[in-house]
């Protein structure tokens, strides 16, 4: 104990004596450590936060959520081939959802249409040019996990109606409404008058590129009578996270058996 109390004595004494002697290297090498911490610090910090940006962006759209759509999310050399595919139809979102009702102990959780565009907003002398518009069932705000600022989200009444009501989003709001409460007024959304009964918190955007604040929700019947009357679209499929795999099978044969296609069909048929 008493040699190894020395040996760690001396070697203290040698270290400050070199560093006395050797007084720039010494004080190069210790900048050179410090930066090196400093910059491996910076470095996973901006990491975790990027990490936790993209996190929130796909939890505004719902992270446990499958997305069935004519087209990729990514781009496609063969823009032809799925140009030529079969719309998907949002009225497949109550067949799916029949099959889970019938299917308790199914991976799938619950199935929502959507439809959406791009429309201008009008409220008086104040406009919103290019607002996206998202036509969609009162479930939706049981995956897009964002809540509300102000008043409330669809209800079922008004989605089986298809009242005209809208969500909309933060900066809509600030835009349309800069003096006054949202809630209650009408805006027009292409000629047609749309209750605001909700204002969404405001989310930021999706990786920077989209953003919900910029955007209107209406019941997915009101947009069919109002907007566009084809049956197009997307519907989007709550999962268990813990079974993805399986909630993928059973979604594609279920799809599958929707658009009845032949074994040897692809499924973008």
């Amino acid at each position: 104990m008493r040699r190894f109390i020395y040996e760690f004595i001396e070697s203290v004494r040698i270290a400050f004596t070199q560093i006395r002697t050797n007084k720039m290297r010494s004080g190069l090498t210790a900048l050179g450590v410090v930066i090196g911490i400093v910059a491996v610090t910076l470095m996973v910090t901006a990491i975790l936060g990027i990490n936790k940006g993209v996190d929130d962006s796909f939890a505004g759209f719902g992270d446990d959520v499958l997305y069935v759509d004519k087209w990729p999310w990514a781009g496609t050399n063969e823009w032809w081939m799925y140009r030529n595919c079969r719309d998907i139809r949002t009225s497949y979102a109550d067949r799916i959802q029949g099959w889970v009702d019938e299917n308790p102990e199914s991976a799938l959780v619950r199935a929502v249409p959507a439809d959406n565009t791009q429309v201008n907003v009008v409220r008086g002398d104040l406009r919103g040019n290019g607002v996206f518009l998202l036509g969609t069932s009162d479930e939706m705000s049981q995956i897009s996990k964002s809540d509300m600022a102000e008043g409330r989200f669809l209800n079922e009444f008004e989605d089986q109606q298809g009242s005209k009501v809208a969500v909309i989003g933060f900066d809509i709001a600030d835009a349309l409404f800069p003096i006054e409460s949202p809630i209650d007024p009408t805006v027009l959304v292409r000629g047609a008058p749309f209750r605001v009964i909700g204002v969404a918190e405001r989310q930021g955007s999706f990786l920077g590129i989209f953003s919900w604040d910029s955007g209107i929700i209406i019941p997915i019947r009101a947009y069919r009578y109002n907007i566009n009357g084809r049956d197009e679209g997307e519907v989007r499929v709550q999962y268990d996270t813990a079974r993805g795999d399986e909630a993928w099978d059973e979604l594609r044969g279920l799809m599958r058996r929707i658009r009845q296609l032949e074994p040897e069909d692809r499924d973008d048929f």
